[in-house]
């Protein structure tokens, strides 16, 4: 059994947006890391590393093997990146690093944040492979050589037995988010692939769980490892609405227009992930006619206090800010608060959103989520104890009624100047009296003069919001019904409804323990596939049954073909059983098995 040295490391427990006074914490140059590294972090605005990258990263630059316990959210991807890029050589014709993750969605977010890390480092490659992808690019890129590979256990298995893909000189593994991928069901392609690499590798395996089958695998296949968990405390306080807006990084911009336009907000701070994007954004908000400022690393201590002195005297409506930058800042006018990019990790979230609701008073917290970034808000709901209600995005009518409510405001205001009012009263009498013009039109040109080049009405047409599932993971929005489908019925009836199904037959069964969500988890991520294209699954003794789409490519299929479950190639094709035939007949079932 190995020798598990336990460390704890919480986060800062924030009990409410008004703690905010930690401890000096370490940074990310006192952990050792590379000049090459610590640069890439600088450039992206991170300083202060999360609970679990302060624990980690120096065990693993040690050359330790580790078993980080922690939940998503908590900045796990840096945890390990940093130490390999630190340590690894680049120029390798195999790769020196693989990194297996439970879905394609996590692959890519994880070889997004090596290539983000690695910007300062000459001639690092990184490579995603998953399924929905075709094998041409990822030979094509084996071939020339890659440093890094970040993959699915399917995938991977699959360039494994073709021969494709060469960890004989492997140095550093990872399994993240370790119980995910067992529980798709990958756990023998996980050991094979942990028994097949060099046994001088250095091992990190992060998991949100330790059951006993993740434990078993630790203990047989990592050396020693270091134990580390986080137990996350942190916590908001309950005068702060907190909301979230689904939108794409395109409509960033825009979306933000129309929640200013539609919201009744005093200050408002505005934070995102890079320095780059605190400028772009003061820039954009400015050019639309908002008082807007960006403070980040590189703004001078003298311009930041006086940036902060105009948002505190009312002359700044909107200060644009990475976390750094707006660490301790104190300002009872910030009304709002809007995660623009969400934060790496949910400690951030946290102190984020704690710059609104001082003193009592009550805040509002909007964070735009990415389709793809649905881990991270749940993340961010579990360490804060509360839940995030989604919001719509303001429309035109929204806008526009807002719009009107103001100008009517601003008559209003300006009727009550009767000295002026009499002025302009002699005016339009002149006119009326002079073009035979009725007071009412004058009146509407009067606006048009006042509206100058910006309209007074919207006339765009809505952005188109993407869509995902709140209330399912990565992994459960790919589930299938239960078997029989939705609504409890055969598949015959399923398929005959709509046409839109095909039956095929894959080889696992009872036999080899499968379960519906292992078989969707397995032909989602190697076809590529979405939760609305399964729809009933049937499983049988020694194979299963599963509708999918009619219109499969022939690619896809043949993707779909080499997908293994279980260890088991699941040899998929067109079910030639008949739409009606009975299961019940117990020889026709066996002579079918036989096919």
């Amino acid at each position: 059994m190995a020798d598990y040295r336990g460390v704890m490391a919480s986060e800062n427990p924030v009990p409410s947006a008004e703690a905010d006074t930690a401890p000096e914490q370490l940074t990310f140059a006192d952990l050792g890391l590379d000049a090459a590294v610590l640069k890439a972090l600088k450039d992206v605005g991170y300083e202060t590393p999360s609970a679990i990258q302060a624990a980690t990263i120096p065990v693993l630059l040690q050359g330790r093997d580790v078993v980080g316990l922690a939940q998503t959210g908590t900045g796990k991807t840096a945890a390990f990146a940093l130490p390999v890029l630190s340590q690894m050589e680049t120029g390798h014709k195999n790769p020196q690093a693989l990194v297996l993750a439970p879905t394609r969605e996590l692959a890519l977010q994880v070889c997004e944040a090596f290539e983000k890390y690695a910007a300062h480092i000459k001639g690092v490659s990184v490579l995603p492979v998953y399924g929905g992808q075709g094998y041409g690019q990822q030979l094509s890129a084996l071939r020339r050589g890659v440093d890094i590979v970040v993959g699915t256990p399917g995938r991977i298995m699959d360039h494994l037995d073709k021969g494709t893909l060469d960890l004989s000189e492997l140095k550093y593994l990872v399994l993240d988010e370790a119980d995910e991928m067992l529980k798709m069901g990958f756990a023998e392609d996980v050991e094979t692939i942990l028994a097949d690499t060099p046994s001088t590798k250095q091992v990190a395996l992060f998991s949100a769980t330790m059951p006993a089958q993740i434990r078993r695998i630790s203990a047989q296949y990592l050396n020693d490892p270091e134990e580390i968990t986080v137990k996350t405390k942190t916590a908001t306080s309950t005068n702060i609405t907190q909301r979230y807006l689904i939108v794409s990084y395109q409509q960033k911009i825009d979306a933000l227009t129309r929640i200013l336009e539609v919201e009744n907000f005093e200050g408002m701070i505005v934070f995102t992930r890079t320095k780059n994007e605190t400028e772009t954004v003061a820039e954009k908000l400015r050019a639309r006619g908002y008082t807007a400022a960006a403070i980040n690393g590189d703004v001078a201590q003298v311009q930041r206090e006086r940036t902060v002195n105009q948002l505190k005297s009312g002359k700044l409506d909107i200060l644009v800010a990475t976390d750094v930058a707006a660490r301790g800042l104190d300002v009872d006018r910030i009304s709002h608060v809007v995660n623009y990019d969400l934060p790496i990790d949910t400690e951030s979230y946290v102190h984020r959103i704690g710059r609104t609701g001082r003193a009592g008073r009550t805040g509002d917290a909007i964070s735009f989520v990415t389709p793809r970034e649905r881990r991270m808000l749940t993340a961010i709901e579990k360490a804060t104890r509360q839940p995030l209600t989604e919001m719509s995005l303001p429309s035109v009518d929204d806008v526009n009624a807002t719009r009107l409510t103001r100008f009517d405001d601003a008559i209003t205001a300006a009727l009550e100047d009767t000295a002026a009012i009499a002025t302009f009263r002699d005016v339009v009498a002149h006119y009326v009296a002079h073009h035979d013009v009725p007071e009412a039109d004058v009146a509407a040109a009067l606006a048009v003069v006042a509206q100058g080049d910006t309209p007074l009405l919207m006339a765009e047409e809505p952005i188109s919001q993407p869509r995902f599932d709140r209330d399912r993971s990565d992994r459960d929005r790919d589930r299938a019904p239960r078997e029989g489908g939705r609504d409890g019925g055969d598949r015959g009836d399923r398929r005959s409804s709509d046409g839109r199904f095909a039956t095929y037959r894959i080889a696992v069964g009872r036999r080899q323990r499968v379960e519906p969500r292992q078989i969707v988890g397995a032909l989602a991520n190697e076809g590529g596939l979405r939760r609305n294209d399964f729809g009933a699954i049937q499983i049988r003794q020694d194979f299963s049954l599963v509708e999918l789409p009619a219109d499969l490519s022939r690619d896809t299929l043949n993707r779909l073909t080499d997908t293994r479950i279980s260890g088991q190639l699941i040899d998929l094709r067109l079910d030639q059983g008949g739409r009606s035939a009975k299961r019940s007949d117990r020889p026709q079932r066996r002579d079918r098995d036989r096919d």
